[in-house]
This record gives C-alpha cells, structure tokens and sequence, in this order.
C-alpha cells in the first residue's frame, strides 16, 4: 500500500459511508473547488434521542502535507468497524476498550473531513510535490510564475486577517498578501476560496461543534489557541477584537498577549496533553503540546477562527481549535513510516475524543 490519491480518499469516504449505514452518514460539501470537484466528509456516532456535542476533525488542507488524508481515513475506518464488531482498538502500545469505542460513539459525534483541498493534492502528487496552496489563478494578474497561482487555504479564515494592521510593524506572522508569495498568500480576503467556505459551512451545519481539530504536517506540536500572540487569562479588553491593540501584536515578551479565559486555557491544554498521551504510549514519541503562537505567529488559521467565532458572535457555540503536527523532516515520509506515523496520531485522535468528558 502506498498514500492515496484523491480518487481513492473519495472513494474510501463513499464506502465506508455505505457500509455502515447505521453510524455514519455521507456528507456533500456544497462547493466544489476550483478545478470543480466535490468533497466528501463523514459523520460518525451510534443513534441518540437528543443532539449530542461533536468533535469535527480535517486534513488534506496543505497540499504536500500528503499522510493527513491517510491518519483520518484509517481513524473513521478503526472506529466504525470496532464499534459495530463490538471490540476495542489497539495502536501498539496505547489500546482502547470496547467499552471506551463504544461510549466515544454514543456520547459523540465526530465530523470526519479528510480531503479538504483536492486541487491542490492532486498538483502536489503528480506535478509539484512541494506544493502547499490550492489551485486558484484568479489572482495571478496574469502572470506566468507557477508561484502567482493558489491560496494558502489555512491563511484564508477570517481572523485577524488584516495582519499588517493587527501586527507590530517587527513582527513575522507567516503570512503574505502577495499573490505571488509561493507559501503563504492569504488571499483577497477571508473566505475568498471554496474550499474555506466548505469548512464554514460545515461548522455552520453542526452547531453542536465543541473542539476542532486541523491535522498538518510537521513538527510533531499538537497545538491549541491562540496563534497570533502569547496567552493571558488577566485583561479581558486585550483582545483580537481591539482596535487599541493593533500594530502590537505578534511579538514574545512584549506587553500584548492575546486574552484566553483561564478555564478554557486550562481545557486546551489538557486535551492536547490527552493527544499527547496517546500518542506516546503507541511507540514512544513525544510530541509537545503548546500554543499555536509559540510554533510561529499567525493569522488567518482555522483553529483561531473556530475559537474566535463566539467572541465575535455571541450566537455562535464555543469551539476550541486545535492543529497537529505530525512527523518530522518530510511531508511524505516512507510509506512504512507514514504507516506508523498514522498509528501514532489516530491513537492521539481517540485519546483527545475520550478527553472531552
């Protein structure tokens, strides 16, 4: 076996939709993508007679990031079959009971999107390995550099997305307006790309969404709000929302830090710790658990905008935003590592849903 192309992550979405009627449902996404595909995505959790809290997971949004597709393939695989075969799951030395399966399905929906940019995996697979971006020339100006073509997908959420306004002139958010930045350009502006808007719109569509959890690669980080400066839990007026604070933001040991209630800074770090957890016991590699800010400063990103959304909108639930980093040293590893490397996550996945009690 060696990773998928999007044709085979489409249809391992279709099918196990198909095989397991009774706890997951396919999910069209209304937008296809530029080069006008439809994606998939999968809700996985046993019947309840209430509404329960959902956990919503994505991956495939950088495109050279090739093994995410992979990890959340085999996490809706593992979990359906074991629940409907009443067993429990075991990643070499981490294992779950039929008890805990059984009881993360019952108690949980997740929201399982593994291919959120398919343009742009297809281009990295077959032209441009080292392609990140989506497949979107719009913005080229007409311009015959390959790098003028694409949006960085998770750049393009809306928040903070004026970052040259939000920032402190030294900062280094990674992140450029220019369209023809061949890594990081935002886009026009937020939520200017299709497939963006697809994740919007899943979050829209299962306002029950409490955690939410993005998986790229690498670093071997499983990080947690906030991205654009350090946390505090002391000054609630300093916050992203805050004119008075923009141009200072983006930068260590200065006097901004970005506002985070203390019981929900609290909550983040477990969660991450729980992945952390789970993901060591497989083969014992450690990963880290910190704040999106101290991997490198952002603006734009999904985990922010998730978190952010409730702060904007008070109708909005609370959603805690997390991203993984897998892997070291390459965005496709060997197969016979990215294999281990899926067993590694997907334990830290179950871990981090079972963390959610």
């Amino acid at each position: 076996m060696s990773y998928l192309n999007i044709t085979e992550v489409e249809s391992a979405v279709t099918s196990l939709a198909t095989a397991h009627p009774g706890t997951s449902r396919l999910i069209t996404l209304p937008e296809p993508s530029i080069e006008g595909r439809t994606a998939h995505a999968l809700q996985i959790g046993a019947a309840a007679p209430i509404p329960k809290s959902c956990v919503m997971i994505i991956g495939g949004v950088h495109a050279r990031e090739w093994g995410s597709c992979e990890i959340l393939v085999h996490l809706a695989a593992d979990l359906l079959e074991a629940f409907e075969a009443g067993t429990g799951l075991g990643y070499g030395g981490t294992s779950f009971t039929a008890a805990q399966v059984r009881g993360l399905l019952e108690r949980l929906d997740l929201v399982v999107f593994p291919l959120v940019n398919p343009d742009g995996r297809l281009h990295s697979q077959t032209v441009d390995p080292m392609w990140r971006k989506n497949r979107n020339a719009a913005y080229s100006g007409g311009s015959s550099n390959p790098a003028c073509t694409g949006v960085d997908i998770n750049r393009n959420y809306d928040f903070l997305f004026d970052f040259g306004t939000a920032f402190a002139p030294t900062a280094t958010p990674q992140v450029s307006a220019d369209p023809c930045d061949p890594q990081v350009y935002e886009g026009p502006g937020p939520f200017s790309e299709p497939e963006t808007r697809n994740v919007r719109w899943l979050l829209d569509q299962f306002p029950r969404t409490r955690w939410f959890v993005d998986v790229h690669s690498y670093s071997q980080d499983m990080l947690y709000n906030w991205g654009d400066d350090e946390n505090q839990s002391a000054d609630p007026d300093m916050n992203f929302r805050n004119a008075h604070y923009d141009g200072t933001r983006g930068l260590p040991g200065d006097d901004y830090a970005e506002y985070i209630p203390k019981d929900d800074a609290d909550t983040a770090l477990h969660l991450a710790e729980a992945f952390c957890q789970g993901v060591h016991g497989v083969r014992g590699i450690t990963y880290t658990p910190l704040s999106g800010f101290h991997l490198y400063p952002t603006s734009g990103t999904s985990d922010d905008y998730v978190y952010s959304r409730h702060f904007t909108d008070p109708d909005q639930g609370k959603v805690l935003g997390f991203t993984v980093e897998w892997g070291v040293k390459s965005f496709h590893p060997p197969w016979a590592e990215m294999e281990r490397i899926v067993l590694d996550v997907d334990a830290g996945l179950v871990q981090f849903c079972l963390a959610t009690t």
